[in-house]
This record gives C-alpha cells, structure tokens and sequence, in this order.
C-alpha cells in the first residue's frame, strides 16, 4: 500500500515576511513577543512629561504586587524607591531606583525579579543590595549614597527597621 503524501501549503510572501519580522523582534527584544506591536515614545513630543508620568504612575495594587515580590526575596528589612519610580529623570553617580536590605537574598530570584521590573518600567534600573549589618554600618557614619538616597524624593515599600 502505497504511503500517502502530505499536501504542502503554500505561504504568502507577506505571512512569511511577518513570521521572520517577529522572528527577529523577539531575538533583538526578548521581553517583545512576536506579532505584538511596539510603541516607544518620542522624548521630542510636547507633551512627553504628561504621558511619562501617566505611564509610570503605579497604583496602589502594583505597589501590593510590588512589596509581595519583594518579599519573596528572602528577610527583606528595607525596600526603598526613588529616582525613576519617583518620576526624576537625572541620574547622577549617586542615584539610585530601588535599594533593598536584608538578609539570606536568594540571587537568582532577584536577578529575575529585576529583569521583570526592568521590562515593566521600560529602563535599565539601578538599584543597590545590601545585608542589614552594611545598611546600620553606612547609616551611623552617614554615608553619602545612603544619605543622598534618604533625603531625597522616595518612598519606603517596606521598612522593618524603623527608619
């Protein structure tokens, strides 16, 4: 008995097109999935500030989201945002965008952590990780990251030290 042949199809040209325009969207934005649009802002539009900061605004559920994350980190003491979280757009050497303090931090968990958060705000962040004893050590010398950070517009997510 002779075996049957599969019909071959035939692809468009333009479904083939967007099978490999997706194709390499998703090779050259892992966080893009493929066939899904892409929008980027344009920093020259006059209404950018306005957008940016609709876009950026968190509500209080993404907070909650956010904390809970955080938490499942390890001992977590200390959990700051500031800089790009507080809609401030200069970064000097000092800046930061979130600094987290605890104890037994489980890396692999917070390099994933940071690569979801990165891909949700659009922006490399810049964040420092730090044990508790580090944390009371630069605080009591007062530290200029640390003081820089602390006395400027952020807000506290988590604090367990009473700070």
């Amino acid at each position: 008995m002779p075996k049957k042949r599969k019909k071959k199809t035939r692809r468009s040209r333009k479904a083939k097109r967007n099978k490999m325009a997706g194709r390499a969207a998703k090779k050259n934005n892992p966080g893009v999935r493929a066939g899904k649009d892409c929008y980027v802002l344009n920093p020259e539009f006059e209404h950018y500030d306005e957008l940016r900061d609709l876009i950026l605004k968190s509500s209080p559920a993404e907070k909650k989201n956010m904390i809970e994350k955080i938490n499942g980190l390890g001992r977590i003491r200390l959990a700051v945002i500031s800089g790009i979280f507080m809609k401030k757009e200069t970064h000097n050497s000092l800046s930061t965008d979130l600094l987290i303090v605890g104890d037994d931090i489980d890396k692999r968990k917070l390099n994933n952590f940071l690569k979801a958060l990165e891909a949700e705000v659009g922006k490399e962040l810049t964040f420092a990780v730090m044990d508790k004893d580090e944390f009371r050590y630069r605080l009591g010398m007062f530290d200029r990251f640390v003081r820089v950070l602390l006395e400027g517009p952020h807000e506290k997510l988590i604090n367990r030290l009473g700070i």
